[in-house]
């Protein structure tokens, strides 16, 4: 990508066509992610976008940067390890909620704690829809389908409390169909030092139908961002699901990466000489 010009959204794209059902909210995420790359004006070789299994951990293939597509669950381990190794780079982790929260659920807990310098973006639409519509960690307990008849009956995964529980140093909501207002948390996101999270509403259309009453159910939240991390706590815990906006802006510094450069592997081998 040349940069003797302004870069513009549709250069972050690469030639592969998304294969997202009709109507996937990812579709809205895709471009919220390049137009926000597009404001900050990133070098499309300085900037790496990794990401798990399932339908939203497509987005690498879809875009011309850097990108790895690893195992279910383990985006954010990669994504930790990339930045420690590379700290030059802007890393941003993709994925959705049954890679992020089940199987990748202590991976998230740990990231977040770490405070480690890059961007988890998790697009929730409460169910498996890559592996036909099995519900998530985030389902409603009464959500009634073949695969679960009269729901699950479990409380669902909150990962703006768990977020804010575990560390995070910002932590946010968004709505994939409002595209304006994604762009701006994504690009605040990837500027705000530490563990940046964001949960984005992406619509599952075709095994959640209901999700199209999104548009009208999402709001901008009542209150305005924190930093005090117990009075965003207070606030979320009173939260309906589907407040938009930035819950709490932290002020802790990233973990200080010049803390995890290694010596000579030479000198790491004979630590373990016998």
């Amino acid at each position: 990508m040349s940069q003797t010009a302004p870069v513009k959204s549709s250069d972050y794209k690469s030639e592969v066509k998304p294969v997202w059902c009709p109507g996937c909210g990812d579709y809205h995420v895709l471009l919220s992610i390049t137009k926000a790359f597009a404001a900050l004006q990133l070098p499309s070789e300085d900037v790496a976008v990794i990401s798990g299994i399932g339908c939203s951990s497509r987005l690498p293939a879809y875009l011309d940067c850097y990108g790895f597509h690893g195992v279910h669950g383990r985006a954010l381990p990669l994504g930790t390890g990339l930045k420690v190794a590379r700290p030059d780079l802007t890393v941003l982790v993709a994925g959705g909620d049954g890679d992020g929260f089940s199987i990748g659920g202590n991976h998230f807990l740990h990231a977040c704690r770490r405070n480690i310098d890059l961007t988890y973006v998790v697009m929730n639409n409460r169910v498996y829809g890559m592996t036909k519509g099995q519900p998530s960690p985030t389902t409603e307990p009464d959500w009634d389908s073949a695969l679960s008849p009269g729901g699950t009956g479990l409380s669902p995964f909150h990962p703006l409390v768990i977020a804010l529980a575990s560390g995070a140093n910002f932590v946010a909501r968004a709505f994939s169909g409002d595209i304006k207002g994604t762009t701006g948390m994504l690009i605040e996101a990837i500027e705000h030092p530490g563990f940046s999270f964001v949960e984005v509403l992406s619509p599952c259309v075709t095994f959640r139908p209901d999700q199209r009453g999104w548009k009208n159910a999402v709001h901008p939240a009542p209150v305005e961002a924190t930093d005090d991390p117990a009075r965003a706590a207070r606030r979320i815990m009173s939260d309906d699901g589907f407040n938009i906006g930035v819950l709490y802006r932290g002020t802790r510094s990233a973990y200080d990466l010049s803390r995890a450069e290694a010596g000579e592997v030479g000198e790491f081998d004979r630590m373990f000489e016998i």
